[in-house]
């Protein structure tokens, strides 16, 4: 299989979804760590009833629906990284994608037997015993996303499996002050092996003591924090800047506490932050971002 080096997704929670079924009267189930599970027959606005179940099995929502993919994967069940490369237009060993359908509120209200021949265009049929389904959706503004897979289990019975993880893992790395924000940003790339856009901006915020893990997790959730104040912030940072500079280089004098919050873009997924700190004049730097592959 190919590793995933771009995604294509939106912003925040990561949610692989295997989904192999739809019904009416479905039986909702829990999984191995903590992946919901439920049986549904097919029928007109299946694809939405699915995503309502979900939401209802796990109480939290599954937001807009981005895109679906028909695959033929020879019947197997696919792994989160495999989801993940093949929504990322990637190619993965075994599969082949039969069509690729934008989300919209109307695909939601069709069969699955429309989309498994990879077009929505309301005839039943194409597909094959062996073709899936995976949709992917996303939180507006948040950081949650889906993955789900539809295997159909007969003619008309899908079982589905929507497998969530959260984002509350952060990593961390430190940095010296003459590293640049090219190669801030490409260490976090290696790290968590896909590439992102950007940074669009970057914002740089002072104060007088160290933020809290609490404090760097809600900036990386794009919430204020009472240890720092923001005072500037750039559009377009240039790449070549060293992070020791981009507070001067913002018109930002010497505080005891400098953070500097750089945007970063991931298509579909959306807006991915990560915060970087230093209390030694810029000497050091310690920069956290939650994990950018969504899994």
């Amino acid at each position: 299989m190919t590793v995933p080096r771009n995604l294509t997704r939106r912003v925040t929670i990561v949610v692989a979804a295997l989904i192999v079924g739809l019904t009416a009267s479905y039986t909702p189930s829990h999984a191995a760590e903590g992946e919901a599970t439920t049986t549904v027959t097919d029928h007109p606005g299946a694809p939405g009833t699915m995503l309502r179940q979900f939401e209802d099995l796990t109480g939290r929502p599954v937001g807009d629906l981005d895109r679906v993919l028909a695959v033929d994967a020879g019947g197997r069940s696919l792994t989160g990284e495999e989801l993940d490369a093949l929504v990322a237009g990637e190619k993965v060993d075994g599969v082949r994608v039969v069509g690729t359908m934008p989300g919209g509120r109307d695909i939601l209200g069709t069969t699955m037997a429309d989309l498994a021949d990879g077009s929505y265009d309301g005839a039943d049929g194409g597909g094959t015993a062996t073709t899936s389904l995976i949709f992917a959706s996303s939180v507006p503004g948040g950081r949650d996303w889906c993955l789900t897979m539809c295997v159909a289990n007969g003619k008309s019975i899908w079982e589905c499996l929507l497998s969530r993880r959260g984002t509350g893992q952060v990593l961390t790395l430190e940095l010296a002050g003459d590293t640049t924000v090219g190669g801030m940003k490409a260490a976090f790339e290696k790290s968590n092996g896909v590439t992102v856009d950007g940074p669009d901006s970057v914002a740089t915020l002072v104060g007088d003591r160290e933020p809290t893990a609490a404090e760097i997790s809600a900036l990386l959730d794009g919430r204020d924090v009472e240890s720092l104040r923001r005072v500037a912030t750039v559009v377009r940072p240039d790449p070549g800047w060293a992070l020791v500079d981009v507070a001067e280089k913002s018109g930002v004098p010497y505080a005891k506490t400098k953070a500097h919050i750089f945007n970063f873009r991931l298509p579909v997924l959306g807006t991915f932050l990560a915060v970087c700190v230093s209390q030694d004049g810029g000497k050091t730097w310690k920069c956290s971002a939650r994990p950018w592959s969504g899994f």
